[in-house]
C-alpha cells in the first residue's frame, strides 16, 4: 500500500510541475540560508580553532569607567595594568592571559608593501588558545619577560613576507624592529576578532606604557582570557571576580566607579547586543535568536500552505471519485501525507546539495579571510524538522477537511 502511495505521490508532484519547482524552491533555498548563515555564526562565536577549550573559558572584553557627572567610557578601554593587578591574581583559573585588541603596522619588503595585524600577549595566551604550528614554537615567559623581540607569524604573513619558505630563525620588520621568527601558526579566520592576527610578539615588546596604572587604554586597549578547570567553577571564578573589582583603586579623579565582568560568548553577545554593562541577558539574546528563526521558517510555510490549499482544492474531483469507490478519510489524508514528505525530503537533498557547494565558494573566495566554514548537520536536520512539521500541518489540515466531504460536495470542488 505504501509503494501505491508513494507511486501517486510522484505521479502528482511532476503533473503539476510549476507548483512543485516553487515548493522546492522554497524548501531548500529556505534550509540553505539557514544553514549557511548558522555557520557562519557557529564559526564566529562557536568551539571553533583556535578556541577550542571556548567551554570552559571567560572572557573579560568589556568595561565601563563612570566618570563625574554622568560622563562614562565604555567598551574594550581597559588598560594592561588593570587586568594584571585585578584579572592577572585571580586565584581560581587555571590560567589567564592578556592580550591587545588590535594593533595595526605597515611595513616594506622588495617594494612590497604589508599592513599586518598585530597581536600583543603574553606566555598564557598559548596555552588557553589551541593553536595549531607549522613550523618552530611559540614564543615563552622568559622571551615576555627578558623583552625579546621574537614573533609567530600566521601561514599567510610566511607566504607573502617569506615568499613561503621555511620562516623560523628569520627576521621580519615592522615599527622599525627586527623581530625573529619563532613559529609559523595555522591561519585563523578573521571571525575570530578577539583573537585573530597576523603576527603574534610578546606584549612586553609594545610601546605603550604598561605600568601606567591609568584604568583606561592609552590606545585600542586590552583584553583576557580566563581558562577555568572546568565549566563548573565559572561561578566562583566569576565572584572572586568581583571581589577584585572592589578593591580597585582609582589613580585620579577622572573615574570615580569600574564596572567589567568574566563572560562566556553568549553573555559577551548580550552586552554587546543590548549595551547593557550591568547585567548579561542572555534569554534575550537566545529570544531574539528564536523569534527570528520563527519569522524566517514561517515565510516558506505560509508558502506550503497556500500551495498545498490550492492543489488539494483542485483534486477535489479526485477526492470525491476515490471516496464514493470506497476510499476512508484516513487514506486521503495519509496519501496527502506521504506527498508532502516526499516533497520535503527532496527539498532537503536539494538545499544540502547547494549547502555545501555555497560554502565551498564562500571559503575559496577569499570574501572573508581564512574562513573554513563547515556544514552543521544539527542545524540542517532540525531546520529539515522544523520545515516537515509545516508541511505535514499545511497539507494535513485541508486534506482532512476535505476528505471529510461527502463524494458529491467533493466532486463539485467542496461547495454545497
Amino acid at each position: 500500500m505504501i509503494k501505491i502511495y508513494i507511486k501517486i505521490a510522484v505521479k502528482v508532484l511532476l503533473r503539476r510541475k510549476f507548483f512543485t519547482f516553487i515548493s522546492l524552491f522554497g524548501i531548500s533555498f529556505t534550509l540553505m540560508i539557514l544553514v549557511v548563515v548558522t555557520s557562519l555564526a557557529d564559526h564566529t562565536f562557536g568551539t571553533q580553532y583556535p578556541e577550542k577549550k571556548l567551554d570552559r573559558t571567560l572572557t573579560s572584553t568589556f568595561w565601563k569607567l563612570q566618570g563625574k557627572n554622568n560622563t562614562a567610557a565604555m567598551g574594550a578601554i581597559i588598560s594592561y595594568s588593570t587586568l594584571e593587578r585585578y584579572v592577572k591574581t585571580l586565584k581560581t583559573p587555571e590560567d589567564i592571559t592578556i592580550f591587545s585588541i588590535y594593533n595595526s603596522a605597515v611595513t616594506y619588503k622588495d617594494n612590497k608593501k604589508f599592513d599586518f595585524a598585530i597581536k600583543y600577549a603574553d606566555a598564557s595566551f598559548w596555552n588557553v588558545l589551541d593553536f595549531e604550528f607549522l613550523e618552530g614554537r611559540p614564543f615563552t615567559q622568559s622571551d615576555v619577560e627578558n623583552i625579546n623581540y621574537t614573533a609567530v607569524i600566521n601561514e599567510d604573513t610566511r607566504r607573502q613576507y617569506f615568499n613561503n619558505e621555511p620562516a623560523v630563525g628569520k627576521t621580519i620588520e615592522f615599527d622599525g624592529i627586527n623581530y625573529r621568527v619563532s613559529g609559523v601558526v595555522k591561519n585563523v579566520s578573521k571571525l575570530r576578532l578577539l583573537v585573530a592576527a597576523d603576527i603574534y610578539v610578546p606584549i612586553t615588546t609594545t610601546k605603550d606604557d604598561l605600568k601606567n596604572k591609568s584604568l583606561m587604554a592609552g590606545g585600542a586597549g586590552y583584553a583576557a582570557k580566563i581558562l577555568a578547570r572546568n565549566s563548573s567553577d565559572f561561578a566562583a571564578i566569576k565572584k572572586e571576580f568581583q571581589k577584585h573589582l572592589d578593591m580597585v583603586e582609582f589613580p585620579d579623579d577622572r573615574f570615580t566607579a569600574i564596572k567589567g565582568n568574566a563572560d562566556t560568548y553568549l553573555e559577551l553577545i548580550s552586552r554587546a547586543m543590548f549595551q547593557d554593562y550591568d547585567h548579561a541577558n542572555t534569554t534575550g539574546v537566545l529570544l531574539v535568536l528564536f523569534i527570528l528563526m520563527v519569522l524566517f521558517m514561517l515565510l516558506p510555510a505560509i508558502n506550503l500552505v497556500n500551495i498545498n490549499v490550492s492543489r488539494i482544492m483542485e483534486r477535489a474531483s479526485e477526492i470525491g471519485i476515490r471516496k464514493s469507490f470506497g476510499a476512508s478519510s484516513l487514506k486521503l489524508v495519509i496519501q496527502f501525507i506521504i506527498e508532502n514528505i516526499i516533497l520535503t525530503l527532496i527539498g532537503g537533498f536539494i538545499s544540502f546539495i547547494f549547502t555545501i557547494i555555497v560554502l565551498n565558494i564562500i571559503n575559496s573566495s577569499g570574501f572573508i579571510p581564512n574562513v573554513e566554514l563547515g556544514l552543521n548537520l544539527r542545524i540542517f536536520f532540525v531546520s529539515l524538522f522544523v520545515i516537515l512539521f509545516f508541511g505535514l500541518f499545511s497539507g494535513v489540515y485541508p486534506a482532512f477537511k476535505m476528505s471529510r466531504l461527502n463524494p458529491v460536495e467533493a466532486l463539485k470542488g467542496g461547495q454545497s
